[in-house]
């Protein structure tokens, strides 16, 4: 069994993960949470302040250390990346945004300002993270999956992942579009709604292109009322046009 301080030094190496694909699917490595949360229990509040800003938090879980040899590119400004998280050469972070521990990101990402990427998140290759967007943390309970963005994503401003939550590759998350566990996914292309996963996971189909929606509560005070429930919907699948529009993020990079 390694250690709290291996696994840590595995993750920001890349060859540990929380979770992988295999050929049937995204699997849970519960035992590297596990150590986590281990360090998360043995560490003791201390003082790892510097002189330009105050820093409070467990001996265990300081930020990560980068050099020029990792090749990534971190603009200044504020944004800061924890220990035990992996960011592939090729990764561009803009101040101010946060990579929590246990997170993956892959080569050719960009991870925009304001945005967070929560403990544990497996995010792919060339994916775009838009300014003001979260990807949620899930570290507990252990076997649970994490949020994952699979290849060539696009996620645009002000979104939020959540609760483990995954996004398929090449798909378009259009600005403001809010995913959950229990968030009903509906298919304009197809008059259906999504159905989840076995596990019960919000699951965004490989290139589905996906905006905000709505849906009217249809019985009790709410339809009464008029009330509507956040409903993403998807109303298309990427195109040539749709390719066109997120080719910018890939020139900036």
């Amino acid at each position: 069994m390694m250690s709290f301080e291996e696994v840590v030094k595995a993750l920001e190496e890349g060859s540990v993960r929380v979770a992988e694909k295999t050929a049937d699917g995204w699997k849970v490595n519960a035992w590297v949470k596990e150590a986590i949360l281990e360090g998360f229990r043995k560490g003791k509040l201390v003082d790892m302040s510097k002189e330009e800003y105050s820093f409070f938090d467990k001996d265990t879980l300081p930020l990560r250390k980068f050099s020029l040899e990792d090749k990534v590119r971190i603009v200044p400004g504020g944004s800061s990346v924890r220990c035990g998280s992996y960011l592939a050469p090729s990764v561009i972070m803009m101040p101010p945004a946060y990579v929590n521990i246990g997170a993956y990101i892959d080569s050719g990402t960009m991870v925009d300002s304001h945005a967070l990427v929560g403990s544990c998140a497996q995010v792919g290759k060339n994916v775009h993270i838009s300014a003001g967007t979260q990807i949620g943390g899930v570290l507990e309970p252990a076997g649970a999956l994490p949020v994952i963005i699979e290849d060539n994503a696009f996620i645009g401003g002000n979104c939020g992942i959540y609760e483990g939550t995954m996004v398929g590759e090449a798909a378009v998350i259009g600005s403001g579009v809010i995913l959950t566990k229990g968030t009903a996914l509906f298919d304009a292309t197809t008059g259906e709604y999504v159905p989840k996963s076995p596990s019960g996971q919000t699951v965004v189909p490989p290139g589905a292109v996906v905006v905000p929606g709505s849906r009217p509560i249809m019985k009790g005070p709410g339809k009464d009322a008029g009330i509507h429930v956040s409903t993403p919907v998807i109303i298309k699948y990427r195109d040539g046009r749709t390719e066109a529009s997120v080719e910018l993020e890939t020139l900036l990079r």
